[in-house]
């Protein structure tokens, strides 16, 4: 006599079976992940798409580029409150990167933290993809530099599962993307002179000043104390953890004092 079967449980094991043996196995990580990544970005432009034009009166009154700019930036603030999760919690959490494991901290790896760069470089090459199809509406060159060397740095780590520790600092920095959108969409509803810009204008220089200012110089603290097993990097790797990082910092502290400036104007505005 056979024994009925759960039809639920039934699927439910054949999913856990794929996410095992397929999305997390070794050999499927880059690419299962890349492909996720790019998936994630077309659900995330098509629901706030579909969520703007049910929910928000003024979405059918901006332009087509406009629109695009809109859905565009609705993906990079679910990626980026993806990415920064994951990445607190490989860096701070998970014990990865502690400094009381055996072995250099710039050669540790997992298979959920080569997933997860699989993720951000289907999303880097979405956003790229975007940017030079519409240029120079969705961002200048300074956005094109920023997103190439994210995307070099992010595909040397997860295929030489070098350096995890140094770009999930990095993309810790995506803290930042929610309020920077924040600001557009305001402005792009008329609401610039509102006090929710006012604070979000705030509430920018302050995730600003810890995420990409602080936060980095904590990385290249780390990087000090750490120079030893930085140096026993492939060439290629060592190269790319000392000027990747540094020519962001620096990008970082330009976007920075624009930012300050665009809030003093705010500010004065207001008096």
């Amino acid at each position: 006599m056979e024994v009925p079967v759960d039809p639920v449980m039934a699927y439910k094991y054949k999913a856990e079976l794929l996410v095992k043996d397929y999305l997390l196995a070794d050999s499927y990580v880059p690419y299962a992940a890349v492909l996720v990544g790019i998936l994630m970005c077309k659900l995330a432009y098509d629901f706030t798409r579909f969520i703007s034009s049910f929910h928000y009166k003024g979405y059918a009154s901006l332009t087509k580029m406009q629109k695009v700019e809109w859905n565009n930036r609705g993906m990079s603030t679910v990626h980026a409150i993806f990415i920064t999760v994951m990445s607190v919690y490989l860096v701070f959490f998970s014990g990865l990167f502690f400094d009381n494991l055996d072995g250099p901290v710039t050669s540790r790896s997992s298979s959920l933290s080569s997933f997860t760069l699989g993720v951000s470089i289907g999303y880097f090459i979405t956003d790229i993809a975007m940017i030079y199809w519409f240029y120079p509406s969705l961002g200048g060159m300074e956005y094109v530099v920023h997103h190439m060397l994210s995307l070099m740095s992010t595909v040397y780590a997860m295929l030489s599962g070098e350096a995890h520790v140094y770009i999930y600092m990095g993309l810790i920095t995506e803290t930042t993307t929610p309020g920077i959108n924040l600001r557009w969409f305001l402005d792009a509803a008329g609401m610039k002179n509102s006090k929710a810009y006012l604070v979000n204008g705030a509430a920018m220089v302050v995730t600003w000043l810890v995420a990409r200012i602080i936060l980095f110089m904590y990385l290249f603290y780390h990087m000090f104390v750490h120079y030893d097993q930085i140096k026993q990097m492939d060439t290629f790797g060592y190269f790319l953890v000392l000027i990747a990082p540094s020519i962001i910092f620096v990008m970082n502290l330009i976007w920075f004092s624009k930012i300050l400036r665009g809030l003093k104007k705010t500010m004065a505005k207001r008096h």
